[in-house]
């Protein structure tokens, strides 16, 4: 498991997830009825002091071995001296209906995230060095119910989360962070930046947040979140967020829940537009459709890695701030594609070798204001010591 490669295995895990053919017959009911736990939620105490602490309880750092976060396609290495420190947080990879959250010894859990780790976190690895935690993930499940045991188990996760992210801090130093994250990962992120980085003198060190494959909305989100939304390709100390879908695109699966659902400011977020950002150009993107250059993972045919190839699409932002995606790259898609059109586990990959030049362009601009602030500030310091 471990050696076959993200971008396939993750469509094949998400595919098995959805049953999508099931799905599109009998609908979310049998869905649910396979994958969210009959039990109830069992409480569980947080973590011993320090935890994070052991390097065991990551599945990426800089000197793991085996790091799954360096992996790069054929042509591309990563940073020889990383200047940033990432912090990602990999999405669901716990299928298991037998508990609200993942042990965090279950093997083939933390297989599944290690490969997320290469398709997805390793766009990051010519920015930054990459920190990755394992945590107590809750289950597929708990994304597909109401009942109480759903929050009560993303609450552990997020735990978790927060105890890990103390301890990358500690190991990051002074360096500019990024902070990063699909779907469960993505949810655990916006919640880190309303606590650990909204109004912290932390936010001035963030190069930019990266919260895939979850909404965030304009008004009831973002406020609370600590950093405007990414508006220009040099921009640093901000938030991008895209939700990929295929056209004709039925989204109605997620504005359900969105739109029941309360936002961080405390305000309902039914109605509202959500942050789309287009990961080719760094800005919001378009209500008109254009056509851009996109550089995605195609697989090898044995599955053992990938090569990056270069397309052409056609991106625009629905009126909600789905990210609609025109002419599919080849190899991308077809069966594999989530109800809905939905395109939500190609997230990262479509736009693999994007997100790793958006990385590294807002690190130059967050480098370049902190050096304008030294030179502004520099001759300040020389009048008081002298």
């Amino acid at each position: 498991m471990a050696r076959k490669f993200l971008y396939i295995v993750a469509v094949l895990i998400v595919l098995a997830l959805a049953a999508t053919f099931a799905y599109r017959i009998w609908g979310a009911e049998l869905l649910r009825q396979a994958m969210v736990p009959g039990g109830r939620f069992e409480s569980q105490a947080e973590l011993p002091t320090n935890s994070y602490g052991r390097p065991e309880m990551w599945l990426a750092r800089p000197d793991r071995p085996g790091n799954p976060a360096l992996w790069t396609p054929e042509g591309i290495k990563p940073a020889d001296k990383p200047e940033a420190a990432v912090f990602f947080i990999h999405p669901t990879s716990y299928l298991n209906r037998a508990k609200w959250n993942a042990p965090l010894d279950d093997k083939e859990a933390n297989d599944r995230a290690n490969l997320f780790l290469r398709g997805q976190a390793s766009a990051f690895n010519g920015a930054g060095a990459i920190w990755a935690p394992c945590y107590r993930q809750a289950t597929f499940g708990a994304f597909l119910t109401t009942k109480a045991d759903a929050q009560q188990a993303l609450d552990l996760a997020y735990r978790d989360v927060t105890a890990a992210f103390g301890q990358f801090l500690k190991e990051a130093g002074d360096r500019p962070i990024i902070l990063a994250g699909h779907s469960q990962g993505a949810l655990h992120l916006t919640r880190l930046l309303r606590d650990r980085v909204a109004g912290k003198p932390l936010a001035k060190r963030v190069v930019a947040a990266y919260v895939v494959g979850w909404p965030v909305s304009q008004t009831a989100d973002l406020p609370a979140l600590g950093l405007p939304e990414c508006t220009a390709a040099d921009q640093s100390g901000c938030i991008l967020s895209w939700q990929s879908f295929a056209e004709p695109a039925d989204p109605s699966l997620i504005l359900d829940t969105f739109d029941a659902s309360t936002g961080f400011t405390g305000t309902p977020r039914k109605g509202s537009a959500m942050v789309c950002t287009n990961p080719v150009t760094g800005a919001p993107a378009a209500k008109d459709a254009a056509m851009f250059d996109v550089g995605n993972l195609l697989p090898a045919s044995d599955l053992s890695s990938a090569t990056l190839a270069k397309n052409k699409t056609t991106l625009r932002c629905d009126g909600r701030g789905f990210l609609m995606l025109g002419t599919v790259p080849s190899g991308v898609g077809g069966q594999y594609v989530l109800p809905g059109n939905n395109y939500h586990v190609f997230d990262y990959t479509l736009f693999w070798s994007n997100v790793r030049a958006d990385a590294e362009r807002r690190l130059k601009a967050h480098r370049d204001r902190r050096s304008a602030w030294i030179d502004i500030f520099a001759p300040f310091g020389r009048r008081t010591a002298g």
